[in-house]
Parts: C-alpha cells; sequence; structure tokens
C-alpha cells in the first residue's frame, strides 16, 4: 500500500520473520509513550523516559490474601494433577519458603529492631489527606494478613534495602518501594517485562548496568538490582528539587511523563506538585499505595496492625565463590535447604551461577562462616558436575546445549572451540547439573514448568513456535487473548519468540488447530502507530483497518470502558492488503 495512503500512520517493523516479538511493547498503555526502537530505548537516559513501568505489583499478593481470608485457606496456585506428587509438595515448599524464612522472631527488649531504625529514617510528608491514599489505608487496615506476608517476604532482603537508604540519605519510606513494584517476591515478572524485586525492564536496567544472559539476570540481583534502583531514584529526586513524591512517580511513569504533566499544569495556571497533575492511572495510584505503608510502618496500632517482629541485624553475608559453583553443591556446603539459596540469589536462572561471574553468592549470616571453609576445602574441578559427550551425527552445539541444559558459548569455551563447527566423534566436555532437575524447584526452568501446568479453562495445547510466529498469530488461533498467551508460559507480549520454543495454551476452539505456515507466509502483516482523533472509537479504528477491538485493547492494554483521548498514541498490528 502506498505510503501517502496512510499519513496517520507511523510503520514502525517490517514482515514479522524469524524471532518475532509480541505485539504489545513494553509499556504501550502509557497515553504519552510513543514508539522507538530497543537500541535507542537503551541508549537514551531512562530520567528523561515518558514510559510508563507496568510492575507486577502488590494485587496478585493482594488477591491470595483477600481469597484466603475469605476462603479459610492461602495455599497459593493450584498445581496440575499430571505434575508427579514429589513435585507438587516441591513446589509447595518453596511458596512457604518464599512467605517464611528462617529467622529469630523475637525483637531484643530494648526496642532495637528493624522497625525503629525504617521509622527513623523516614523523610516523607505523612499528613497528606488524600483520597488514594485513604482508599489503600482501608484496604490495609481490613487484611492485617496483608502486611504479615509482605514482612515475611522481606525479611531476607529489608535489612540490606535499609541499609542502603541510610548510606545515600535517602528517606526510609524508600526501602518499601519493593513492596508496591514487586509484593517483595524477587521473581516477579510483569506483562510489561519488568523483573525482580524492583521492576527493571530490559532496556533501564541495561542502562544502569545489569545485565541478562542464559544464565542470569541481574534485574533480580538484590545487591546490583537496589543499587541501580536508589541510583535511578536519587537521579530522579535531583531532576525535580528533592520532591520524592515526583520522583517516584518518574520512576514509574519517566521523568519526561511527570515534566511534560507540570508544564501542562504551569501553563494552565495551576500547581505542579504531585497530587494536582494528570498522570497515568497507575502512577496515581503509585505514590499513594507507598505513603500509606508507610503510615501503616510509621504507626501500626493506629490501624489494629501488629508488625511481625524483625530483629534489626543483617539476613545474608555476601561470599566470593571464586568460579561457577552448582547451586546444589552451594547448598551441600553451607548447611542450608536449595530454595533458600535461589531465593537469596533470585539472579540466576540455572542450576549454577554464571561461568562469566560476579562469582559471588548470597547465604545466611549465620552459615556463611562454614560456608566459605567448606569452599575453601572442596575441589574446584568437583564445583560443577562434567559429562563427556561423544558428537553424533545430526548433532550441533545448539542440540547438545539444549539437552544439557547449558548454552552453545559455554561448550565453546570449556572445549577451547573457535568456532560453532563439530564433528562426528568429536568429544566434548559438557557442563551439567549434579542433581535431578526437580532438585531446583526455584530454577527457571521449574518455575515455568508449574506455570504452565496450572489448571486452566480451555483446552490444553502444547506448541512449538515456528519461524514467523507471533503473539498476535497464536492468540487468535485459540481465541484467548496476547497476554494470556504470554502469562501461561512466563513472558510479556514484548518477549521475542524464538523457533523451537515450547508453549502451553488453553485454548478455546473447540478442535485446536494452527493455520498453516504458508498461510502466514501470505499475511503482509505490519506494526503501525496510530495516534488518536477527536471523534475515534475504538469500533471506528477496528473497522478501519479490519482489525478486532479485542485485539486493539489487547496490544495496547486499554480499559475498554474508557474513553480514547485524542492525541493518544496505539499499536495496531494492520494486514496491508485489508487497510484503507
Amino acid at each position: 500500500m502506498p505510503a501517502k495512503r496512510l499519513p496517520i500512520l507511523i510503520l514502525t517493523s517490517t514482515l514479522f520473520s524469524g524471532c518475532s516479538t509480541g505485539p504489545l511493547a513494553e509499556n504501550w498503555h502509557s497515553p504519552t509513550a510513543w514508539f522507538s526502537s530497543d537500541e535507542a530505548q537503551q541508549q537514551a537516559d531512562p530520567v528523561d523516559s515518558q514510559q510508563v513501568v507496568v510492575a507486577t505489583g502488590d494485587e496478585h499478593l493482594k488477591a491470595d490474601v483477600a481469597a484466603g481470608e475469605d476462603n479459610g485457606a492461602d495455599n497459593g496456585a493450584p498445581l496440575d494433577e499430571a505434575i508427579s506428587p514429589e513435585l507438587q509438595a516441591k513446589a509447595q515448599e518453596a511458596r512457604e519458603k518464599l512467605d517464611n524464612p528462617s529467622r529469630d522472631t523475637e525483637a531484643s527488649a530494648n526496642n532495637d529492631d528493624l522497625w525503629s531504625r525504617l521509622r527513623t529514617g523516614f523523610a516523607m510528608d505523612h499528613s497528606v489527606d488524600n483520597a488514594r491514599v485513604q482508599a489503600q489505608l482501608d484496604w490495609y487496615a481490613r487484611h492485617p494478613r496483608y502486611i504479615d506476608r509482605v514482612v515475611e517476604r522481606g525479611a531476607r532482603y529489608l535489612h540490606y534495602i535499609i541499609n542502603e537508604t541510610e548510606k545515600r540519605g535517602l528517606p526510609g519510606e524508600l526501602a518499601l518501594l519493593p513492596v508496591v513494584e514487586s509484593a517483595f517476591d524477587p521473581f516477579a515478572y510483569s506483562h510489561g517485562r519488568a523483573a525482580g524485586l524492583w521492576q527493571f525492564i530490559p532496556s533501564t536496567g541495561k542502562y544502569f548496568g545489569l545485565t541478562q544472559s542464559w544464565w542470569h539476570d541481574d534485574r533480580r540481583d538484590v545487591i546490583a538490582a537496589t543499587d541501580a534502583a536508589l541510583t535511578y531514584l536519587q537521579r530522579l529526586a535531583n531532576r525535580f528539587d528533592d520532591d520524592y513524591t515526583l520522583a517516584l512517580a518518574a520512576y514509574n511513569s519517566g521523568g519526561g511523563t511527570v515534566s511534560s504533566a507540570m508544564r501542562r499544569n504551569r501553563n494552565a495556571g495551576k500547581s505542579t506538585d504531585y497530587w494536582s497533575l494528570s498522570l497515568p492511572r497507575e502512577t496515581r495510584h503509585y505514590v499513594p499505595k507507598l505513603i500509606a505503608l508507610a503510615k501503616i510502618f510509621d504507626d501500626p496500632a493506629a490501624y489494629n496492625i501488629e508488625l511481625p517482629p524483625l530483629k534489626d541485624e543483617p539476613y545474608f553475608e555476601v561470599v566470593d565463590t571464586g568460579s561457577q559453583l552448582d547451586l546444589a553443591q552451594a547448598a551441600e556446603l553451607a548447611g542450608v535447604d536449595i530454595d533458600e539459596i535461589y531465593l537469596l540469589n533470585p539472579s540466576y536462572n540455572r542450576w549454577a551461577t554464571n561461568p562469566d561471574g560476579p562469582h559471588r553468592l548470597l547465604v545466611p549470616r549465620e552459615k556463611a562462616g562454614a560456608f566459605r571453609t567448606a569452599l575453601a576445602e572442596f575441589p574446584k574441578e568437583q564445583r560443577v558436575s562434567w559429562q563427556n559427550y561423544k558428537v553424533l551425527k545430526g548433532d550441533s552445539l545448539n542440540t547438545i546445549a539444549r539437552r544439557f541444559s547449558t548454552t552453545p558459548s559455554v561448550i565453546q569455551q570449556v572445549n577451547k572451540l573457535n568456532s560453532d563447527l563439530i564433528r562426528i566423534g568429536q568429544q566434548l566436555l559438557i557442563p551439567s547439573a549434579t542433581k535431578g532437575s526437580d532438585t531446583y524447584a526455584l530454577s527457571q526452568a521449574q518455575r515455568l514448568e508449574r506455570k504452565q501446568d496450572r489448571k486452566r479453562s480451555g483446552n490444553k495445547v502444547r506448541y512449538t513456535v515456528r519461524r514467523g510466529d507471533t503473539f498476535w498469530d497464536i492468540a487468535r488461533e485459540h481465541r484467548v487473548s496476547v497476554r494470556e498467551v504470554a502469562a501461561w508460559n512466563g513472558m510479556a507480549p514484548g518477549d521475542p519468540l524464538i523457533p523451537g520454543k515450547n508453549l502451553v495454551i488453553w485454548s478455546k476452539t473447540s478442535k485446536p488447530t494452527v493455520v498453516a505456515s504458508n498461510a502466514r507466509s501470505k499475511a503482509m502483516v505490519r506494526k503501525v502507530g496510530y495516534r488518536v482523533r477527536s471523534g475515534d472509537s475504538l469500533s471506528a479504528i477496528a473497522s478501519r483497518f479490519s482489525v478486532n477491538v479485542r485485539d486493539i485493547a489487547s496490544w495496547n492494554d486499554l480499559n475498554m470502558k474508557r474513553y480514547l483521548q485524542p492525541g493518544q498514541s496505539l499499536v495496531l498490528y494492520v494486514d496491508i492488503r485489508n487497510s484503507p
């Protein structure tokens, strides 16, 4: 279709092919966001960003707590009965360990507890009289178990985070921000591609040095991500003259978004404080949540809440391992359960630490000394298990790596290969896990397996991604939403779909089928940007571009009951053969 036929469209990609990305980019629900490549985002200063970070937040935990109190049980999501009883039990144990860290729960009589230290650092205005804050306070007062749960989860990390906020002279309230971002779940991952306690999206994480690889994701690293988050918040506070309500709003929606809202108010003769600004919905509720939590922790008795006691002492120590280490071996050497190792070191995706470093592990403080001693006496050649493998016909580094849960680059490095070429009969040394896969219950693969096998409505279909697939194609064929397909498989709609990846789909079709790949190859689908004009509606836009209203809502995280705003940015996936 000639470009002049679409003066309002901005074509932002070519035909889907290869490792295509899903239709919803990182934060398209922001009314101020517009299209930019990952490369551009990685180079841009996030302080100037106009992207709303779609965080996991605490809504899932709130729902669990409410359901648990209503139903008399809070046992987490049900698992598929097809999973072995041993794995079901392991998964349940892992959830319980996240919510129940082992610690001495008796605070000392001289009030030397962590809550006193936290309150000492509070510096924000808690007296604000705002309906948004009151709504959060009312919910917490009705659900004291929620506070218990976030404290139980945060007990591993709170002392360290409070210590870091104090070192930088930051308001103590910021130590509670992981409650708003992730409910202190270190494995939290949102449909906006935000990960970890502090919910960094990939581009912002990379900007602040949080690297990601097959082995690890620094966005989930307790130390690295905390340092990055506090650095980011400091820079935002500097931008907004130490107004931390504005800095927090910018942490969620980008400094550019907040500055634009302030400029609009200034031009209209209105106040430019946070409470007066017109901001994205998520951002409008972001600061009230933190203020409400701070009020609760500052004076819990006023809300009939009793904080679980927590001593003012470190939960973990950092131990230098010197090289790659199997996490099962680490757990045995430290004398702790392997799930505790994963919960303190949630950045590790696999069965071992990253071979390229950093070579360190967080271990419970009381176990650190014994772990250092045991590690020093442990033979280095046994830190990772090795297998000899003879190359067979049809083998490639990719297929061998998948078979042994490692990567081609690791095999190349270990065997000093100059290229990815291998020959039949060649002997390779392959690093491998020392225990069975179910031992590593909190590894990425095991977490994904539990998520995929959770019971849902519809017909369960296992699907292998093919070249040219998109979330949109797959979701449409099975009459489900893009976000559902992504969520069922531990992904975000903006994540890449790699050919060969296995997906689980709970199809709403009576006889699930897959459209032939050659039919897809004929589709001329392009991702386009559309600016909403006066008088536009979802149905009018859908009709104009021959797409479905629900698809537009899914691609852009829209509430179908709310009106579109002129100038609002939408992303569409249009078959240009059918568009005007």
